[in-house]
């Protein structure tokens, strides 16, 4: 449908924008794979992005739903392991099941492995592992003294998984959006006034060759 001018509603526009941006992503994480890279993590849907309009929360909750029934099977078929981290709880009992199958069925396979941020919010994981520490000490299992980071590192939903080298932030937005805090700490960070849909292999190759231009000092002077 289309509206004088030529142009499609607001709400179809939004849409069209967001499975833009799903090819994009397939096909980054698809050279990440190919050129060596170990973990890539995307922001698909925020803990806040419930306050968006229903209709466009709505679209893209059907648009991630038919989007993990069908990459599941091409990334198995791609060696790539797919890992859904959120509070997905919240989500309704097919999308739950939607994700459990496609964690399911590519998690044995050895090349990147795909981290996909659905409902998720770094505070609100944080409270969660602040928690999940809290029972431990409730049940004995753990004295507050012996709490280190690693312990809360094992208490994310990163766990078992390296801190990010490097964070790519498109369509010149300058800030974190409550994206992996705890994780962020030392990471490296590239900004590019591009948007998502617009971002291609050439962009990745040049957020890499900046990043390995810098000096890694983690604190150390």
């Amino acid at each position: 449908m289309e509206i004088e001018g030529g142009q499609k509603p607001k709400e179809n526009l939004q849409v069209f924008g967001h499975k833009e941006g799903a090819k994009t992503l397939e096909n980054i994480v698809r050279y990440a794979n190919k050129i060596g890279i170990e973990y890539i993590t995307v922001y698909a849907f925020s803990t806040e992005n419930w306050k968006r309009a229903e209709e466009e929360v709505k679209a893209l909750m059907l648009l991630f739903q038919t989007y993990l029934d069908d990459y599941s099977k091409r990334a198995d078929t791609e060696n790539i392991k797919v890992k859904i981290i959120g509070n997905i709880s919240e989500l309704s009992d097919r999308m739950q099941s939607s994700i459990k199958n496609c964690m399911e069925r590519t998690k044995n396979n050895t090349g990147i492995t795909f981290n996909i941020c659905l409902n998720y919010g770094g505070r609100d994981e944080i409270v969660k592992a602040v928690r999940k520490i809290g029972e431990d000490i409730k049940n004995n299992d753990l004295d507050p003294e012996d709490i280190t980071e690693g312990i809360i590192s094992n208490n994310l939903y990163t766990k078992g998984q390296p801190d990010p080298d490097l964070l790519i932030r498109t369509s010149g937005e300058l800030r974190l959006s409550n994206f992996l805090p705890w994780q962020l700490v030392y990471s490296e960070f590239v900004f590019m006034d591009k948007n998502w849909p617009d971002f291609s292999n050439e962009d990745l190759d040049e957020a890499i060759l900046e990043y390995q231009k810098r000096t890694r000092k983690f604190g150390a002077n």
